[in-house]
């Protein structure tokens, strides 16, 4: 039972490989002075680099856990979400308010994918 960690520091690792399951670390947006659209943009776009680093993309996630500051920007958040999944390969899914650790973020995701 090998464990590979990626880019880990003292409190996380930000990708975590076992059994050919990829567990990729929160993510948020690249600028935080922006709407909720830029956010979740900026912010699965490094979900598309993380899994590719670590051997995945976006067609093999298994499971999404999506963090709103706010629930109104559900559906705008939702805009981006439906053009970045592909069809037919929409992952099980969670969205839930919650407290973020910096006051400006919106959005923030955790990802459970296969490697390919």
């Amino acid at each position: 039972m090998t464990i590979e960690r990626l880019e880990t520091k003292q409190r996380m690792s930000r990708i975590v490989k076992h059994n050919g399951v990829i567990y990729l670390c929160g993510q948020v947006c690249a600028d935080a002075s922006q709407g909720i659209t830029e956010q979740t943009q900026t912010m699965l776009e490094k979900v598309d680099a993380l899994l590719i680093q670590a051997g995945s993309d976006r067609k093999h996630i298994l499971s999404a856990t999506i963090y709103l500051k706010d629930m109104q920007d559900f559906a705008q958040m939702n805009e981006v979400w439906d053009k970045w999944v592909s069809e037919g390969f929409a992952p099980a899914r969670a969205c839930v308010t919650a407290n973020m650790a910096r006051e400006a973020l919106l959005v923030e995701i955790s990802i459970i994918a296969a490697e390919i």
